[in-house]
This record gives C-alpha cells, structure tokens and sequence, in this order.
C-alpha cells in the first residue's frame, strides 16, 4: 500500500515475536533499541509514557530469516489487549526490568503465555545500565526460579540496556538461533487472519492488520470476513510494510480490502477462505485454571479471549478437565485453537485452554472428548455420523483437511459402514427381483429410500457406482446378474401383445385392448408392455397409443421421399391411407423427434 516500499523476497521466512511483562519494565524501548522502530502511534502513549495498544515492527535477522515484533501494553488495564497480541506469537521476550524484578504483571503476561501454548522464548533483564551488575545477577537468579518448570526453563537469561546498547547483539543472536528451529506454520490450513487493527488510509480505502495464523493470501484474492460472513476482495497485501505477492502463515500482514468501510471491521474479526469455515457459539474444551483459583460453578460467567477477540460467555465444568464454553456472540473457533479465560468481574486471569470441540453434540458425553483431542478424532467424527461426513464438513470441524475412513466423491465414511451398505443394496435389490419377476429394474429413488434414506444422493451414486455387482441404467437400478425369465403364459402374452400392434400396422388397436387380450392379469399385462417399449420393440406415440417399430421405421421411410416438401394433414392421411384419430397423434409425435417440422397449417418432411 505504500508505492515506493520494495516487495519482500518470496524466499524469506518470518517468525513473530511477542514482547511480555509488567509496566514501564522497558518492552517498547527494547523493540525499539532492536529495530530501529518506534511502536508507540498514539499521542496518548507518547505523552504518557506506557503503551495502550498494539505496536509492531520487524527485523531483518538476516539468512532469510525475518521476524515480526508484536509490542503488547503492560499495564493491568490492558491485559485484553495483550492476550490479543500474544495469541499467534512464535517466541516470547519475557521482559523483566532489573531495577524491579518480578511485577504482578509480570506473573499474569507468563501466564497467558503459557495457556496460549507459546513453546519458546527468552528471558530479557532490562534497564541492566540503571543498577549494579551485582544487582542483575539476582533478578537473573530470581528470573530463573520464576521460570522453572515451564517453557522456558532453561532458556537463554540475557541483561542488555537499550540506552547503552549492551547485550542487543546477544541478544539479536539468541533470538535468531531461535527463529531458524521455529516449526513451520499450519499452511494446509484454509487462510486465517486474525484482525487487530483496522483504519482507512488515504487513497486505498480500508486497511486490516494481523498475524497470519494459516494459509495464504494474495490480490485480487476473494475472502471472507468472520463472523459478519460477508464476502470481500483483497486490493493489496504487504508483509512487514512491505507490498507483497502473497503473504503466508507466520508473516505480519496488512490486506486492502474493497467494498466495505474501516468503520464496520473491528478487532477480532477473521479472514478467511470463503466457505471454508464457520463461526460457533458453543465449544467443548480442556480448560486449566492457574494455582489458587476456585474450581468453577456451572454457567460461570467468563471473558473469553481467543485470537483477537473478547467475547463474554459461561463455562460449565465438565469432567477430567473438560468444559463446555457458551458465547454470548458467534467466534471462528477451530479445533486445536487456544484461548483464555478471565473472571467475569473482578476481570483477572483464571485459566486457558484448548478447543477439543467446535458445535458439540447437545448433550455433553465425556468419554468422547478424550479422543476427540488426539489426531484419530477425524476416524471418530466420521464414524459417529450415521451416513459419514463431507469433506468440507470434516474441514470446518478439524480445521484442516484429514485423511481418514474410505472417500467416497466428496465424502469420508467408515470403513465398516461402507462394508455393511454393500451387502445391504444387494439384499434389497435381490428381494425386489424376487417380488417382481417381471420388472427388469427397481427405481433408483426407491432403492435409495430403502437402504440409504437420509444420505446425500452423491454418496448414494458412488456406492453404485463401486459395486461392480449393481448395474445402474438411467432411473432404474438392477443387480448385474438379473434376468427377467417369463412363465410359459407370460410369455404367450407377450408374443400376442407385440403381434397385436404390428398386425395393426398405422392403425393399431387401444392399448386397453391388447392388454384385456393378452391372456395374462393387467399388471402383468402392463409389466409386459413396458418391457416391450423399453426394448424399443414397440415406441409410444402418445398417452393411449403404441405402435410396432417396424411401422414408425415404414412412416420414416415414406417421409424421406417426401424431405424437404410442405404436405398438410390431407396429404399425409393419403400418402399412409390413416384416419386423423391416427394422422394427428402420429405428426405431433414426428414433430416432437425432429422429422418434421409444422409451419403454419402445413409441415415440411425434415
């Protein structure tokens, strides 16, 4: 979005870093002093000294490694804005300033770091120029105490000063020794980007800033803002204030959005790939308090903090850990996504957790949330679904495509089901052949009602089509093996049946007729008939009237002396010595397969 910025190189890759710890400990300074950026924008947080929101900067660390700052606020007041910066972070400076050691804040930011799961990070002493070196050495030994046990026991301890410069480039290098072991981010996931900031800028119209939790997105990309679920294109990308091609999973990025104004986008809003996900207002989770806090009661109120956002909800205790989560206001939530739980009032930190389950079930069943927390969940969302699941649905409820049970099409099913719906299209269709001995095929829509009633007809066809024992034609459906064979008198009827309309030549006899003549009872009178025009041995001209092949192929035959020639009703009632009961019926039948053609009270042989 800014003209003259150079793009960033496609083969850089990006970690993001979170600062934490209390007040004034020195966090924005720090960024500062590493990259050369000032992360305080607000006037209010350069008169006063503290930041109030999010700041961001960046750092080339050089071997195509670039990382991202995410510069949090450290003062009680704006613990919700820190738990939204921190969420998607890949390593966290622990800042502790040497002049004040371990502060209340301190405590409370490493503890939301470690129920959002941040897994690696560093411990930072700032201010070291501003106390003795003996001094140091204790909050370092403090440092380490506070730590151990968690993440970052045994992660680097380093003292720097941003106003004298010593310790920065330890520290620059511990955190790159960091950023090269850093796991790729989740890029088969479809696109999430969390908002955190949005504003209008000049010229370009609405701007949204975030962490790209997963996926990718590029220009002229079509997205969808979650949980408005509005439809929206992408005008620009830029990656670290850079324009970009494409911005990926890990990167900080900026995105142009058109056709929706600044003011209508707020933090905790999600990009996403359109139709790929959903939000939820209800999830099955693990949930861990902190040391000290009061197990909860059912439907306690809470804040949750997940991504960006702060929705208020109740939590209801589950068992072994687990919880069900109710929101006041949908959230795009994925399995697998942290989040953290405050005291309604007074707001503190209460715990965290992991979403196990997006849309449970309505009553709570604890046996399953176990498993459904390990990878074989998908085996078990695809088993427990009476007719399996679509892979867009085992999409929006894993939060990644998954590989599991047998695909069908579009579908996943269980190994097991799908093995007992095989025998079971057979059974029916070899008990219809049975009860039906003239009909060569059962309606496919019967079949299906039978076996399968509520299961897409997708799914239904790709059975059919898998069983080499089931052959399907058009509407009907038979077992490959069957074969209609016909009593002695059945097969009489038949005979007099077909004899009946070609001795009638163009002037056939009522169906009713034949049928009464048959020698035969009317249904299996009419199941003959049917099997003789499916046959193509007799054709039907209309709702009464059926005529011998070998009559309709004499009539083409007679037409194509006449092509091209204009004849009238008279005319055509000479050339087949017909009466109009039989003349009208069989024009319209040629007029509807193409051999003639009507213009006005004539008609042209095609």
């Amino acid at each position: 979005m800014i003209a003259a910025a150079l793009s960033i190189s496609a083969f850089m890759s990006s970690i993001i870093l979170g600062t934490a710890g209390h007040i004034d400990h020195g966090k924005t300074t720090l960024v500062g002093a590493l990259t050369g950026m000032e992360t305080d924008r607000l006037a209010e947080e350069k008169r006063r000294g503290i930041s109030i929101e999010l700041g961001f900067a960046h750092l080339d660390l050089g071997a195509g490694l670039l990382a991202g700052f995410v510069d949090v606020p450290g003062h009680e007041r704006f613990v919700k804005t820190m738990v939204a910066g921190v969420t998607g972070i890949d390593i966290v400076l622990l800042v502790i300033s040497a002049d004040e050691s371990i502060k209340p804040q301190t405590r409370e930011h490493f503890d939301i770091c470690r129920l959002l799961g941040v897994r690696q990070g560093i411990v930072v002493i700032t201010k070291a120029d501003a106390v003795d070196p003996d001094i140091v050495e204790l909050v370092k030994l403090e440092a380490e105490e506070f730590v151990s046990g968690s993440f970052l026991e045994g992660a680097p301890i380093l003292a720097v000063s941003a106003r004298t410069g010593a310790g920065l480039d330890d520290l620059k290098l511990a955190i790159r020794k960091l950023a090269a072991n850093s796991p790729s981010r989740a890029s088969r996931q479809p696109l999430r980007l969390p908002i955190d900031r949005a504003f209008a800028m000049k010229g370009f119209g609405a701007v949204v800033t975030g962490t790209l939790t997963a996926g990718a997105i590029q220009p002229e990309q079509e997205v969808e803002l979650q949980p408005a679920q509005r439809r929206l294109r992408v005008r620009g990308v830029q990656v670290h204030g850079k324009p970009a091609k494409a911005a990926h999973a890990g990167q900080r990025t900026a995105v142009n959005l058109a056709g929706i104004e600044h003011t209508d986008l707020t933090r905790g809003m999600v990009l996403t790939t359109p139709g790929a996900l959903r939000p939820v207002s209800v999830l099955d989770c693990q949930l861990s308090l902190l040391p000290g806090v009061k197990p909860l009661r059912s439907r306690t109120p809470i804040h949750f903090h997940a991504g960006t956002a702060e929705v208020v909800g109740s939590a209801r205790p589950l068992a072994d850990g687990f919880a069900r989560i109710r929101l006041r206001e949908p959230l795009l939530l994925l399995p697998g996504d942290r989040f953290i739980v405050r005291k309604f009032s007074p707001v503190i930190t209460i715990g965290g957790g992991e979403v196990i389950e997006i849309d449970p079930p309505r009553k709570s069943r604890v046996a399953r949330l176990a498993p459904l927390a390990t990878p074989g969940r998908a085996a078990l969302l695809i088993k427990e679904s009476i007719h399996g699941i679509s892979k867009a649905d085992l999409l929006w409820r894993l939060g990644e495509p998954a590989t599991a049970g047998v695909e069908i099409g579009a579908w996943c099913v269980d190994s097991a089901w799908l093995e007992s719906k095989h025998p079971e299209l057979e059974r029916t269709l070899t008990a219809y052949h049975k009860d039906n001995p003239l009909k060569p095929a059962m309606p496919r829509e019967e079949l299906r009602t039978r076996v399968i009633p509520k299961a897409p007809p997708a799914l239904f066809e790709a059975l059919l089509t898998r069983n080499k024992k089931i052959t399907a034609q058009g509407d009907m459906v038979r077992l490959t093996s069957h074969k209609v064979e016909l009593q002695q008198d059945e097969q009489d009827a038949r005979a007099k049946i077909e004899s009946a309309f070609e001795q009638g030549g163009l002037a056939v006899p009522s169906q009713r007729e034949v049928l009464a003549a048959s020698g035969v009872d009317g249904t299996r009178a009419a199941i003959l008939l049917a099997t003789l025009l499916k046959e193509k041995k007799l054709v039907r001209v209309s709702a009464d009237l059926v005529f011998h092949h070998t009559a309709i192929d004499a009539l083409k035959a007679l037409l194509a002396t006449h092509k091209g020639k204009p004849f009238a009703v008279g005319e055509f009632k000479d050339w087949t010595g017909c009466s109009r009961k039989y003349a009208i019926p069989l024009l319209e039948f040629l007029d509807r397969e193409r051999l003639t053609r009507r213009d006005g009270d004539s008609r042209v042989a095609l």
